[in-house]
This record gives C-alpha cells, sequence and structure tokens, in this order.
C-alpha cells in the first residue's frame, strides 16, 4: 500500500478556555463593576476563599486561592460576591450549545472550558485561525475572556490553550493536517511519534508538567525530583516514570502526543447527517432564505443516496448575526412518514413553515441536519420518468401524509388498524399515520378479506324501526332518523359474536340491504329469535 492511501485526515480539536467565566458572568448582570477589582469568594474548610478574579484584580495582586482576609489586605477596594457553582455549570453548558454554530460537535470541559471537535468544519469559516478569531472576538463582545488552541489531540489543545504564550500561533501537528497511520505512531519513548512528532514535542516541551492534566501530588512528586517542564520526561524510560509516579503520568502523555485516543462525547448526540451553510453576507428576503434551503437539501439528499438512506426527521437551525450566547437559534424541524431523499419534496414540507422565520438583521449561519434516517433502496424509473414509492407504492399519499402531518401536528394524522375482534366496533383501533410501516397492526391482525365491511361506522350504532315478512328475515323496510328506507335488496345474515370472555352482549345478525335509491347500509338484529320478544334493529354503517 502506498503511503498516501495509509494516511487520513488529522482530528482537529479546538479547546476553549474562560478563564474569568464567573467574574465575567458577574459583569454581564453588574456592568458598573467591569473595571472594579472583583472576586467571586466561596467558603471553603471554614474559612472564606477567593475562587475567581477579574484581571483588575489581579493586576492589584489579588489571586484565586488567597483567603478573603489576604484579598482585602492586598486590594482594600476589593469588591466580592458568592460564587456559584452551579449557575457557572449552566452558564458553560449554554455557551457549548452557541459554539455548535462551528461543529456540531462540542462538549464542556472542565468548569471553565469547552471542547470543540472541528474536524473537517474549518473550511467553512476560511480556515482554523479564521475560525478562531471569530470565536474570539464574539465572545469578547459578549464579555468574556478567552484563550484557544488546535491540536491533533483534546489533550494538548488544552495545553496549549492554558499554558502556551499567549502571542504563540495556532499549532498545527503531524504534517500540516495530515496524521499517520496507527501503524506508524512512535511507541519507544514519551516523546517519540512518527510524523510530525518534532512538531508536537517543539510546542509541548516548553510547557510545565501540569499542563497533562495529572493530580497535584503528581506534579508535586514530579518538581521534588527536577521534572518541571514535559521536556524533562524525554530522557527517562517509561517503565521508571510509571514505577515511580504511576500508569497515569504514561496515559496522559500518551494523549497528549497522540499515541493514545481520548474520546470526545459530544453534549448532544450528532446527527447521523448534517450540512451547514456559512453565507459571505447576511440574508434577510424570504427569496434567499428558500434558496439557501434548497442548496442545503440537496447537498443532505447527496450524502443520504451514498449511503442508501433517506430522512426521515430534519431539523434547520437558522443563526442571526445578532444572537447572543444566551438565545437558542431558530429552528424548523419537519417529519416524513417514510424514508424521503428528494429535495423537492422535502422543500415543499419546509415552504409550509419558512413564514415563521424571523431573520432580523440577517441570517448568517443555517445548518440543516437529518436527526433520523431509514434505509431507502434506489427506485426503479418508469418509462414516463416517475419512480416507485412513497406509502404503500403510492407516493401521493406519502406527500400528503407529510404535508398533513407537518401542518397539523403527526398526533392529528391517524390511521386505523385491524384489531382481533369479532366486534365491529372493536376490531380496529387509531395510530399515528407515520408508523414504521402502514399495515402494521398489534398481535399481527389483518384486514378480513373474506367479508366486506363498511367504509364508515356509526359510533354508537344508531337505533331503527324495521318491518320484516318474518322474524327472521331481512328487513323489507327501515325507518331512521325520521325517514323511510324501502329495501331493494339484502343479503345475509352473518352471525357475529362477542369473544368467549367478553360475557356482555347478545349474538348479532348483519345484514347488508341496499334501499331503492341505491344506497347500501349495514344493519344488524341484537339477539337471537324469540317468541313473543321483539329484537331490537340497529344500523351500524355504510357501504360506498
Amino acid at each position: 500500500m502506498m503511503e498516501g492511501e495509509a494516511k487520513r485526515a488529522a482530528r482537529r480539536i479546538l479547546s476553549l478556555w474562560l478563564p474569568r467565566l464567573p467574574t465575567d458572568a458577574h459583569s454581564r448582570r453588574h456592568p458598573e463593576r467591569r473595571d472594579h477589582p472583583l472576586a467571586a469568594i466561596l467558603a471553603e474548610r471554614g474559612r472564606l476563599g477567593v475562587a475567581a478574579v477579574n484581571r483588575a484584580a489581579e493586576e492589584a495582586g489579588v489571586h484565586p486561592a488567597m483567603s478573603l482576609a489576604d484579598a482585602r489586605a492586598i486590594e482594600p477596594a476589593l469588591a466580592v460576591f458568592d460564587a456559584d457553582p452551579e449557575s457557572d455549570a449552566r452558564l458553560l453548558e449554554r455557551i457549548a450549545g452557541w459554539c455548535t454554530r462551528y461543529t456540531p460537535w462540542t462538549a464542556p470541559d472542565g468548569p471553565d472550558g469547552v471542547a470543540l471537535d472541528i474536524t473537517g468544519c474549518a473550511h467553512l469559516f476560511g480556515g482554523e485561525e479564521a475560525m478562531a478569531a471569530d470565536l474570539s472576538a464574539r465572545l469578547s463582545a459578549a464579555g468574556f475572556e478567552s484563550r484557544l488552541a488546535v491540536a491533533d489531540t483534546p489533550a494538548a489543545a488544552w495545553a496549549l490553550a492554558r499554558f502556551a504564550a499567549p502571542s504563540l500561533p495556532l499549532p498545527r501537528f503531524a504534517g500540516e493536517g495530515i496524521r499517520p497511520s496507527p501503524a506508524k505512531r512512535g511507541r519507544g519513548g514519551p516523546a517519540k511519534r512518527g510524523g510530525g512528532g518534532n512538531q508536537a514535542d517543539t510546542l509541548l516541551s516548553p510547557l510545565p508538567v501540569a499542563a497533562l492534566r495529572l493530580p497535584a501530588a503528581t506534579v508535586q512528586g514530579l518538581a521534588a525530583v527536577g521534572l518541571r517542564r514535559i521536556g524533562d520526561l524525554h530522557a527517562l524510560p517509561r517503565a521508571t516514570l510509571a514505577a515511580r509516579f504511576g500508569a497515569e503520568l504514561l496515559r496522559r502523555l500518551d494523549q497528549a502526543f497522540g499515541r493514545l485516543d481520548e474520546p470526545l462525547s459530544p453534549r448532544l448526540p450528532a446527527p447521523p447527517h448534517s450540512v451547514r451553510l456559512a453565507l459571505p453576507e447576511p440574508i434577510t428576503t424570504a427569496e434567499a432564505i428558500a434558496e439557501a434551503v434548497r442548496h442545503l437539501l440537496a447537498a443532505l439528499c447527496a450524502g443520504l443516496e451514498n449511503t442508501g438512506e433517506g430522512a426521515r426527521r430534519l431539523r434547520l437551525e437558522l443563526h442571526r448575526v445578532d444572537r447572543r450566547l444566551e438565545d437558542t437559534p431558530q429552528t424548523l424541524a419537519i417529519g416524513t412518514g417514510h424514508p424521503v431523499r428528494r429535495p423537492d419534496a422535502l422543500m415543499r414540507l419546509f415552504a409550509q413553515k419558512l413564514d415563521r422565520v424571523e431573520p432580523g438583521p440577517g441570517l448568517e449561519l443555517m445548518v440543516l441536519s437529518a436527526t433520523e434516517a431509514g434505509p431507502l433502496a434506489a427506485a426503479q424509473a418508469a418509462l414516463d420518468g416517475t419512480t416507485d414509492g412513497g406509502t404503500d407504492g403510492q407516493p401521493e399519499l406519502g406527500e400528503l401524509m407529510d404535508r398533513l402531518g407537518n401542518r397539523l401536528g403527526e398526533r392529528a394524522v391517524l390511521r386505523l388498524i385491524p384489531r382481533q375482534s369479532w366486534l365491529p366496533e372493536r376490531s380496529v383501533a387509531p395510530a399515528s399515520a407515520f408508523g414504521p410501516t402502514f399495515a402494521a397492526a398489534p398481535g399481527g391482525a389483518l384486514w378480513p378479506a373474506d367479508r366486506p365491511r363498511p367504509v364508515r361506522l356509526l359510533a354508537p350504532p344508531e337505533p331503527i324501526e324495521v318491518m320484516a315478512l318474518v322474524p327472521d328475515d331481512p328487513p323489507s323496510m327501515f325507518r331512521w332518523r325520521g325517514a323511510q328506507h324501502r329495501v331493494r335488496r339484502a343479503d345475509g345474515p352473518e352471525r357475529i359474536a362477542a369473544e368467549w370472555w367478553r360475557r356482555d352482549g347478545e349474538p348479532r345478525d348483519y345484514y347488508r340491504v341496499e334501499d331503492e335509491a341505491g344506497r347500501r347500509f349495514w344493519v344488524y338484529r341484537q339477539g337471537l329469535y324469540r317468541p313473543g320478544v321483539a329484537a331490537p334493529w340497529f344500523l351500524h354503517g355504510f357501504f360506498g
């Protein structure tokens, strides 16, 4: 195999660090305190300690982990507020959700960071440096101080964002975006790495060992023997490091240098198919928005065709230029009763909802995701150019169901499925029209094929007055709702009784009758014939 075939696209991780998240969040609520020394305090071990400080307090000499008394001695004008870790965690979760404008693969990283897997996404924003600059500028405009870095591994990106020099340009590991195959990754020593390892060594070696996310006791133990930087570990054998400081040190080293994969779980399940459109200029008109949706649908359906699938649920996210961190993007969702990958059919469903979009000053980003997909084989084209498909081979019916479901809600579109019971009113049950298959029924019940049934049933059956030549004969005339009907033809009886375990109700004798006007009815006599006892008659349904 050629070397070029063994290479695969590098995984690119952006680590976002918000070093002053608690104080920045407080300053957003109290702008008058932004330029004054400010600290978040937290009670710990019977004393009040400093949990976070803003830049003004740090320049005055106040640092986290100080006691409040020491901090006030250094800066008497220090303003304080109670730290709220739970509120900060909720804010970080919202920031991670806001970062999905760049990639669907985001997750909070510790109490003050967000990890973004930007593999294959950076080109949509002009490259990694342009994406990072845009992210930093938007956070700064929202009042958050941030630092970030991009690397091939989450561990390396985390270390560079927090411990590298602020002026360091965005690093690029492993040959400018090409990562070596697992067989070529070095495993000799902590710093050995094939194909681009020198660049990783150059960037990570000057950093303190705390950048490896080691426990404080391990960091202190390494410092006690003179191992203060990552580069100091290169000359020592792996066995010696593991014996002295434990396997955790080697695991963190391998994660940082890419010898051991570190999974990154997104905050929400990533959709199986997703496409993005970063607009060069904000759009506001309905025509431009519709054209952008068509472009996204064409790209999404092309990807679905490659995998032999069709979309069942689609979600369209629209990001405005003035969207704040705490705002959720505008979302439009549609669903289909069966897998679909025809852009024109899906566009007709979205067209029903595009009038709900509020573009405001303009939309700058649109994300279309197929949150649910199903297998869809290629359809055979007919001579007239049409293709088979849809619900039970009826594409028009399937499209009608989809349009009704998206306009009225899927719960409002129902179908009747057979149920195992002899009584007509119990032999059918309502079910969603968007089930997996159109003919599925509980218990394997099927529609009766050996006996005709009316297209409409009355619920409940309505009493009628009947005249018959003899008690066991079909009616020759009946009166229903004050109107008299003379019977021209009749067929029956069909005796139907309740299931043996149902002790209520009597047997019914059903007749199909047709009056002189050609209207056909389904009537029945309740109970068996008994001399001297008049059996009641009922109208139960109508034939087409």
